[in-house]
């Protein structure tokens, strides 16, 4: 609220006792201009507190209003210093980034605060134009992990929930040149429920196994997101394998069933991580669709979001 410095309060013009538009009558309108002068009242300043008579105390009507004018003031000042307090701390990570930026809950890293592990490799690209070819002359890689961006089955199949990543048509993901990556070794490949068939067709002649990640809340209850027929508290990733065993490649270690917490979208869980290098030791590893939270020592990551 706010409350104006002055206001002058006058007679109309047309008052008949004034005589101040009468021609030749001056001593009226002197008259009548000392009148309209004491009846100015300062009224911005007095509630204020701002004038010098004496009446207005805190034990007349007048010094009553004044405080009470003086603490709706400071009232609506503080209600507005806290509004903005609250907008700004309700703020989301992608509001602040501008458009096409991550949730967060997603990953809410701030990129100056990120540090790379010291011995990953990112290269930071577009998948589908990737000099693919020159990365596999380079090196032949034992166990290849892919998350790709699959598209949806529907237009609104999230109920709700911000998809802030570009979906890839299901020919772009199979013309990927993952075979010439490696000549013995495994992939591995998460899956979306509509992508099932498509999936088992890419890997019909190489599939071994599957992994499913149980999602848990942070008090370790399932947690269940969204689904077109059944609420999906797991997530599946198909495990292939092409020609020999790569070196050092151990036999039944970890499971197949991980119980990890959903962090961000479409962060996986660590533990899948740690199992690949488990099932092959100093191995020499790729992710291709990876983003920064997925840098790992000893990994090659390629991502246009790194």
């Amino acid at each position: 609220m706010t409350l104006p410095d002055e206001v002058v309060m006058t007679d109309s013009g047309n008052d008949s006792e004034s005589g101040s538009f009468q021609d030749g009558n001056n001593s009226s309108a002197s008259s009548t201009s000392n009148n309209t002068s004491r009846r100015t009242v300062l009224l911005g300043n007095s509630a204020l507190g701002k004038s010098d008579n004496p009446d207005l105390d805190d034990n007349t009507a007048s010094g009553r209003l004044t405080k009470l004018l003086r603490r709706e003031r400071e009232l609506i000042e503080t209600l507005e210093a806290l509004a903005r307090d609250i907008e700004r701390l309700e703020k989301k990570p992608e509001d602040e980034a501008g458009e096409g930026g991550k949730d967060e809950e997603e990953e809410g890293d701030d990129l100056e605060e990120f540090e790379a592990p010291e011995w990953c490799v990112p290269i930071k690209a577009n998948v589908m134009t990737y000099d693919w070819d020159s990365l596999a002359a380079e090196c032949q890689f034992d166990v290849i992990l892919m998350d790709p961006p699959w598209q949806l089955a529907t237009h609104a199949p999230t109920r709700g929930v911000a998809i802030a990543y570009q979906q890839l048509p299901d020919i772009c993901i199979e013309e990927l040149p993952v075979p010439k990556l490696s000549s013995n070794g495994f992939i591995f490949i998460w899956v979306i429920n509509n992508k099932y068939a498509r999936a088992f067709d890419l890997m019909r002649k190489c599939y071994v196994d599957d992994i499913t990640w149980v999602k848990q809340t942070v008090n370790r209850r399932m947690a269940k997101g969204h689904g077109y027929y059944l609420q999906h508290a797991k997530e599946t990733c198909l495990v292939g394998k092409k020609g020999q065993d790569p070196p050092n490649c151990r036999h039944s270690i970890g499971s197949d069933v991980i119980f990890s917490e959903r962090r961000g979208q479409s962060q996986k869980p660590e533990e899948l991580y740690e199992l690949i290098e488990e099932l092959v030791p100093h191995g020499r590893y790729l992710e291709i669709f990876g983003r920064k939270n997925n840098l790992r020592d000893y990994w090659v990551t390629v991502g246009n979001e790194l």
